[in-house]
């Protein structure tokens, strides 16, 4: 006998995610991230569970007014969007991604170098 938590919900969050709205939403993260809607979608279903998927809009419009709003690498990087509104990365290696890139900064890296170094981090673990 199957029960209701063992039951492979792949299915349901694809469709989730390819409904027109949760749709435009996953292909405004893949173009901000630099990754394929297709990969993304992957992930999502990976690792996001329903709840989440369902209102996958409402966050990423969330994250994006209130996240990060008093540093600008954290902004550009996505320190709490990609954290707290819509959770893809760990805390701890979000952490010390941003960490890094703010080393790089200040060793005088141009600060577009290192943002661009940061979000090819955060693709990665996304991806992992």
């Amino acid at each position: 006998m199957k029960y209701l938590y063992e039951k492979d919900l792949r299915p349901m969050k694809f469709t989730i995610l390819t409904s027109t709205k949760h749709d435009e939403t996953v292909r405004e993260i893949a173009r901000y991230l630099g990754i394929t809607d297709a990969k993304l979608r992957r992930t999502m279903i990976r690792r996001l569970d329903m709840s989440l998927l369902e209102n996958l809009g409402s966050r990423w419009e969330m994250g994006q007014q209130h996240g990060d709003s008093n540093d600008r690498v954290a902004e550009e990087l996505g320190c709490e969007l990609f954290t707290r509104f819509i959770p893809l990365v760990d805390t701890e290696a979000m952490q010390s991604i941003y960490s890094e890139t703010k080393t790089m900064i200040k060793g005088g890296s141009a600060t577009d170098d290192a943002i661009a170094w940061g979000k090819e981090q955060i693709r990665e673990a996304i991806l992992r």
